[in-house]
């Protein structure tokens, strides 16, 4: 087996006229905490369903663990934490974990499991009497039993505090630690310059920048001191800039080729029409697919 977790090659997927995702590249390498960032639309979660067989890609070829994605899941290599996860309703945090555990081959003791995801002393309240915070912190305990080798998750930290968010940043690096792969989406960017060993940005449904913190930095063209927050909008304003100037130069030269054919068809005045209603550009921004995972074990975003 090699040395790369998640392979995609060449992935693309279209919802209707929406394109989410435009021949998408990217390799998760073993034990490392990958960060996806894009802004909303991006193709974040649609490349993250593609992984765990949520969705299939219209072109390209993926693999995980050198399997298809389902066959990993099934496999009980990949667990996930989905911003959309639900919970069986009435269900303790006890029961959601054991019923997670039931799932995987080799799991994790549920004793350790609670105490990772920081709820032991919630062990006994019921799924949807917790917080907001809290209910992410269970998701999170789902997503940890069966002990994977990959551990996907879509904005893990969302509705949690200051002091939740470092005790699972905690437990997350401490997991790579022992050799599994984590990759992560989120919109919290110091926390993806924080506990990321690589960050890649993808920016209308392709990557644009692919590297450490530092190289990303340097990507942009910024300071090294430059926070990644500036970072971001720089690199995601350049792309923006870029397709912007290529759909600019493809529309005047459309039009300069629809009036001169006009032209020569039906004279001057049809070719001065002909060129503009050519030279309109079209486009389809990069869409975002959701999917409500219920309580599946393996943005978008």
């Amino acid at each position: 087996m090699g040395d790369f977790v998640v392979r995609l090659r060449g992935i693309g997927r279209r919802f209707g006229e929406v394109r989410a995702l435009g021949g998408l590249d990217l390799d998760v390498g073993r034990g490392t905490v990958v960060a996806l960032l894009g802004p909303n639309g991006a193709g974040k979660t649609t490349a993250i369903s593609i992984m765990l067989g949520l969705l299939r890609a219209d072109e390209g070829a993926v693999t995980v663990f050198d399997q298809s994605p389902e066959e990993a899941v099934l496999a009980g290599r990949v667990g996930a934490m989905l911003q959309e996860a639900g919970f069986v309703a009435g269900a303790t945090v006890r029961e959601v974990v054991e019923l997670a555990r039931a799932l995987y081959p080799r799991p994790l003791e549920t004793a350790r499991v609670l105490a990772v995801a920081g709820l032991t002393e919630r062990a006994g309240r019921r799924v949807d009497k917790l917080s907001a915070g809290e209910t992410q912190r269970a998701r999170f305990a789902f997503a940890l039993a069966g002990d994977p080798d990959l551990l996907v998750l879509d904005e893990p930290t969302a509705s949690m505090d200051v002091a939740a968010r470092r005790a699972f940043w905690d437990a997350v690096r401490r997991y790579a630690e022992e050799g599994h792969t984590v990759l992560f989406s989120t919109h919290q960017l110091h926390e993806a310059d924080e506990f990321a060993d690589r960050i890649v940005v993808i920016a209308s449904g392709r990557v644009v920048a692919d590297g450490t913190p530092a190289q990303v930095r340097a990507m942009s063209g910024l300071e090294s001191t430059a926070s990644l927050d500036a970072v971001f909008l720089s690199l995601i304003e350049t792309v923006t800039a870029t397709r912007a100037e290529a759909g600019a130069v493809g529309g005047a030269d459309t039009g300069v080729a629809g009036g001169t054919q006009a032209g020569v068809a039906g004279g001057a005045d049809a070719g001065v029409a002909g060129g503009a209603d050519a030279g309109v550009a079209g486009g389809a921004d990069a869409g975002v697919a959701t999917k409500d995972a219920g309580v599946a074990t393996a943005e978008e975003h």
